[in-house]
């Protein structure tokens, strides 16, 4: 039987060439994040503790002064209810708006799924949230995952695949970035999450968005790609 090209070392190598980045997405965006998920999630369902939970939180606990009370609480509302909502919505809706109908769709079930599998999470885990000391912000749900990591993580990831094909990749990276971590320190810092539920979050999150990523953007369809109009027959 004749060899094919693709199965050829030569048409191998290229189809390697091209994907290997989608192999390195997968392992690093969805199998790494879920091994550690898996793992934190295996410890919370045999109750079993952390070693660096307790630690970190009385390790933040210490910083606590008037002005990072004010500061950690509002950073805490903007990671959820009073920007994070919003600006989700709008992402979506000035997608729709722009008629760019796969990343809206990207966003949405990047949005809506995360949040889906938080509340389902939680009320699968169960896990108590800490009371190491009475905060400031109180909250009375479930603690694992962390609904604010997963929800910061997963905004963070979804400009950042639109963003990618853009100039302005890094800008939105580091400021995506430098937003989950504040709001992940913010849970910690208020007393009302362990740091293995943020961990847990931000895992799941990933995860979840790299694996829409592969799925919706396959082939030669990326984010802003615009397919080449095809011309009439020639009569």
């Amino acid at each position: 039987m004749p060899v094919r090209p693709a199965e050829s070392p030569a048409g191998f190598r290229h189809w390697l060439g091209r994907n290997a980045w989608r192999i390195v997405l997968l392992f690093g965006g969805v199998l790494l994040p879920l091994g550690v998920f898996a793992s934190l999630a295996d410890e919370v369902h045999e109750l079993e503790n952390f070693f660096f939970d307790d630690p970190l939180l009385w390790r933040l606990r210490g910083w606590a002064t008037p002005a990072l009370d004010g500061a950690f609480v509002l950073v805490s509302k903007l990671g959820y209810q009073w920007g994070l909502i919003p600006v989700d919505t709008l992402i979506v809706l000035v997608l729709l708006g722009m008629r760019r109908w796969r990343e809206a769709t990207f966003a949405l079930l990047g949005f809506v799924g995360s949040a889906m599998l938080n509340i389902g999470a939680k009320q699968f885990f169960q896990r108590e949230r800490p009371s190491l000391w009475e905060s400031i912000a109180p909250e009375s749900t479930f603690s694992f995952p962390s609904g604010h990591a997963m929800g910061s993580m997963t905004l963070a990831a979804v400009l950042v695949a639109l963003a990618w094909r853009t100039r302005w990749r890094w800008p939105v990276a580091c400021m995506a970035g430098a937003f989950v971590l504040l709001v992940g320190v913010s849970r910690v810092y208020l007393g009302v999450h362990y740091p293995s539920d943020i961990l847990a979050g931000w895992c799941a999150a990933l995860a979840w968005v790299t694996g829409l990523y592969l799925v919706l953007f396959r082939g030669h369809r990326r984010p802003w790609r615009r397919h080449r109009a095809v011309s009439p027959p020639s009569l």
